[in-house]
């Protein structure tokens, strides 16, 4: 039976191991079908999918209704409620988005190399499934479509676990999503989300549901990111903290890096792209410094800064040892003065969390050692952080972005979640 047609809550708790290994076993039955299926049936499913979600706006938005209603009863911020807040047109957008993503290049079975040895073995590196993916998000109910999306177009079964602020339009999502996968014939414990809002549940996907789980992916704020990392005994793929740096160089357009600024840090302060943390090199500081302050405070941002940074406008405040590790997902940017692009790279390097660094200069050489010097999963020149976001890349969408060093990193979309393994061709040769 379909995880979904169980109640939102389990009726005992010392019933929710078994529950949740019964979970991951569907689910690992579920990828083994889907590691078969053909690109088209896919594509036809997220199609499914899309119109499932269409069809089933009045119900989604009554239960997001229920979500937002309980959020501002308990006191919510205006942040996460925005967050979980799904209108017609967030709605319209979460279905379009599902069907670009089967738009998208199949990522199974390609050849990503091929080997032919003196013995006469051909060896291929296939693009296979990754499996079971557990993705533990928080407040935003889109993670459901886009996360399930994702999974499914990389031939992988999805276990999503909502948070308790979303659990009632994820449901309803989720449902929906799981009607698509029937109507293509595709096994709809392919999609399941986690229907109990007991934190025990996260704990038991950690731990990997008795090896049916193969990789997770935290989406949510730093608490569950770092229990995630603290706990899993699988492999995660995740972020930590988005301490992102804007480096305006030397040979700055001061115009470009105006604007380049502006939507790094205040297009949207709350997503991880955003920028927190403004070096100005000294070389220019005397003509670009108060121009870039002056137009943060202006556009309604907080500007906390070093002694130099003070002493143009009294509206900075001094910036704490703090400031220079803090991502604020807020209208507040940290601002330093610096002597050259070695002391920028060695103050991100310091500080940063290896998410999103930019500089910006119209010196290409200074451009070149930047991009390859600075450890970051993504790096930019004279463009915004806010293009750390899996959409942006032409991914489609993302799972969510890694900062970590081993297989994926920067957005993970459905390339990154696939893995490979090695087909050997032989006519008969044995080794000697």
């Amino acid at each position: 039976m379909p995880v979904l047609n169980l109640r939102s809550d389990f009726a005992e708790a010392d019933a929710l191991p078994e529950q949740m290994a019964a979970i991951g076993r569907r689910a690992r039955a579920a990828a083994r079908r889907m590691a078969l299926a053909s690109a088209r049936t896919k594509d036809l499913a997220l199609k499914a999918i899309a119109e499932r979600l269409r069809a089933s706006r009045d119900e989604i938005l009554n239960e997001n209704a229920r979500d937002v209603a309980a959020a501002r009863n308990a006191g919510q911020s205006a942040a996460l409620i925005d967050r979980l807040t799904l209108d017609p047109g967030r709605l319209s957008a979460m279905a379009d988005a599902v069907e670009k993503v089967g738009s998208l290049a199949d990522p199974v079975g390609r050849q990503l190399a091929a080997i032919e040895r003196p013995n006469g073995l051909l060896i291929e590196r296939i693009a296979v499934p990754l499996g079971v993916v557990g993705v533990i998000f928080e407040s935003r109910p889109n993670v459901t479509a886009d996360a399930g999306a994702l999974c499914l177009k990389a031939g992988n079964a999805a276990i999503l676990r909502a948070g308790s602020d979303s659990h009632r339009t994820a449901m309803a999502i989720a449902r929906a999503m799981s009607r698509g996968l029937a109507d293509a014939g595709l096994p709809e414990d392919a999609i399941q989300l986690v229907p109990t809002r007991d934190r025990a549940a996260v704990g038991l996907m950690l731990a990997g549901l008795d090896g049916c789980v193969d990789v997770i992916v935290p989406r949510g704020g730093r608490g569950l990111v770092e229990r995630v990392q603290a706990e899993a005994r699988v492999p995660v793929f995740a972020h930590l903290d988005g301490i992102n740096h804007v480096y305006v160089a030397a040979a700055a357009d001061l115009d470009m890096a105006r604007t380049v600024l502006l939507n790094s840090k205040m297009r949207r302060t709350s997503v991880c792209g955003a920028a927190e943390t403004l070096l100005v090199d000294r070389a220019c500081a005397a003509t670009h410094l108060a121009p870039l302050v002056t137009a943060l405070v202006d556009a309604g941002c907080a500007v906390r800064g070093d002694a130099e940074t003070q002493a143009i406008d009294p509206r900075v405040t001094a910036a704490s040892e703090e400031d220079w590790h803090t991502e604020y997902l807020d209208a507040i940017i940290a601002v330093r003065v610096m002597d050259g692009i070695d002391a920028a790279i060695e103050h991100i390097e310091t500080y940063g969390s290896h998410h999103t660094d930019a500089i910006i200069t119209q010196d290409d050489a200074e451009a070149t050692r930047f991009l390859a010097e600075v450890d970051s999963a993504i790096v930019t020149h004279n463009a915004s952080t806010q293009f750390a976001d899996g959409g942006e890349f032409g991914f489609g969408a993302e799972i969510g972005i890694a900062t970590g060093r081993m297989h994926a990193r920067g957005p993970v979309g459905v390339e990154q979640l696939t893995t490979f393994k090695y087909r050997v061709h032989g006519s008969g040769q044995i080794r000697p």
